[in-house]
């Protein structure tokens, strides 16, 4: 069986390429263990051109089409790599070729995706000692979960990959959704163990070495969110300058690094990173080495940090959101919010009422407000209604009127709760079962103010202003 040991992770695969095909094979299904797609099919395409009779070559390519987690897929260029393909040579080639034809065949996504799930199931079931069956069939669960987040979705996941993680500790795909089945608060714990091997085993992939803060963020554990991001982050640049590619100071790392040091209170070092953020995002030499590292992404990325900047405690300054963010209206939304909390913070009643008017403008647009252009997540929209609510109940504050505001951020926190969880960074920046904690203080009603805190923590660990929030309510 050919196997290979890398800087990106410890994989064996048997199959009937050359052998000079082995080693650019090898390292593409590491890397697409650890979502380096654009990496990945590169290395796949490498196999491809040595042999090109190399079936699994252009499953593999086929492969890094989808991003089952982030709700991704370009259906025409997998399609397009299929067509290349030649027939496989053997009846566990065949059978991995099979699911292509399923997950990129007639129906919907979501239908092709619980096809593709049960055609990955019979494939693991077929081959029991196949870790790579195992490892993506367990993805492929986790990409059924189209509507967010579904706790049972996501044990069936983390059932499967326990069952093979004690024999592939250096697995990338075993750590990886290994991390993923288990990244919320009430299950990272159970995750502390993959995260502590994963950065470790896949040292040059950038997304590995962040991956493990998705288990830190669960739990509040914010100097190791820094230290893996920051870490991420290096890696990132050290293949972007081999490149000429620009430093990639927006994205998603850095903005988790950034939500970081801001529950540590590190606000200079945090308003270094937003300044850099923004440098990069509206930069008219900006040299990009990635589709995903497009002007959109950057600027939403931006406005992601200083609306977190500001629903964490830090600054926002003049600069922050003076800027043109017409490329994405998700971004400029984003923006707004972050206004309206800066003006509430402040008590300027007026432009907290302009900024309501102009994310109702924003509003009607719905479709323009989904961050990712190819994203079904749902929770965009979710989104959307609550941080209006939020802005709502702000005003009625500054209109003297907290008995109403309190009525309003009830519904709000409820709708947030339920939502299916999303990890990482709070989904609506400025948590609202927080901000009733708030407001409920600020009206002397401390026991209720700590219950909504205590709701808060529990759903977002570790997030200094609940905590802080708390710590005054339980002291009065």
């Amino acid at each position: 069986m050919a196997a290979a040991q890398s800087d990106v992770g410890d994989v064996a695969f048997a199959n009937s390429g050359a052998p000079a095909a082995q080693q650019p094979f090898l390292r593409g299904l590491a890397l697409l263990h650890n979502f380096e797609y654009e990496s990945a099919a590169a290395s796949f395409r490498e196999a491809q051109k040595i042999d090109p009779d190399f079936a699994m070559a252009y499953w593999g390519e086929a492969m890094t089409s989808t991003h089952p987690i982030w709700f991704q897929q370009d259906l025409n260029a997998a399609r397009a790599v299929l067509q290349r393909a030649p027939k496989a040579k053997t009846d566990r080639e065949r059978a991995y070729m099979l699911t292509m034809e399923v997950w990129y065949g007639e129906g919907t996504k979501e239908e092709r995706d619980f096809k593709y799930a049960d055609a990955m199931r019979a494939l693991h079931e077929r081959y029991p000692d196949d870790v790579d069956a195992t490892a993506f069939y367990a993805l492929s669960l986790l990409g059924t979960s189209h509507n967010g987040r579904d706790t049972a979705t996501y044990m069936r996941s983390a059932a499967l990959l326990e069952e093979v993680f004690p024999a592939h500790q250096h697995h990338p795909g075993v750590l990886h959704y290994l991390i993923h089945s288990y990244d919320d608060p009430v299950h990272a714990p159970l995750g502390m163990r993959a995260a502590r091997l994963y950065g470790a085993v896949a040292p040059n992939a950038g997304h590995a070495l962040h991956m493990t803060s998705h288990i830190f963020v669960a739990m509040g554990m914010w100097d190791d969110v820094i230290e893996a991001n920051r870490r991420a982050i290096a890696v990132v640049n050290e293949q972007r300058a081999a490149k000429s590619g620009d430093p990639a100071a927006c994205g998603h790392y850095p903005t988790w690094m950034h939500y970081a040091l801001l529950q540590k209170r590190q606000f200079d070092e945090a308003r270094r990173m937003l300044d850099a953020c923004r440098a990069s995002a509206f930069s008219a030499t900006y040299k990009s080495t990635s589709p995903m590292d497009s002007d959109e992404w950057r600027i939403s990325a931006y406005a992601a940090m200083v609306s977190n900047q500001v629903a964490s405690g830090g600054a926002l300054a003049s600069a922050d959101t003076s800027v043109s963010a017409e490329k994405s209206a998700a971004a400029k939304f984003s923006l707004v919010y972050a206004e309206a909390l800066a003006a509430a913070q402040r008590g300027d009643a007026a432009a907290l009422k302009d900024a309501g008017s102009r994310l109702r403008g924003l509003q009607k647009e719905p479709a323009k407000l989904v961050e990712h252009r190819h994203s079904t997540n749902p929770n965009y929209e979710q989104r959307i209604a609550i941080v209006l609510q939020q802005v709502d109940a702000l005003q009625w504050i500054a209109a003297g009127n907290r008995g109403e505001a309190v009525a309003i951020l009830r519904k709000a926190a409820d709708a947030e709760d339920a939502m299916p969880f999303e990890f990482g960074p709070p989904f609506v920046e400025k948590p609202s079962r927080e901000l009733l904690g708030d407001t409920l203080l600020a009206m002397s009603r401390t026991a209720e103010a700590a219950q909504a805190y205590r709701a808060a923590l529990a759903r977002t660990p570790g997030r200094t202003l609940a905590a802080e929030g708390l710590e005054r309510a339980e002291r009065r």
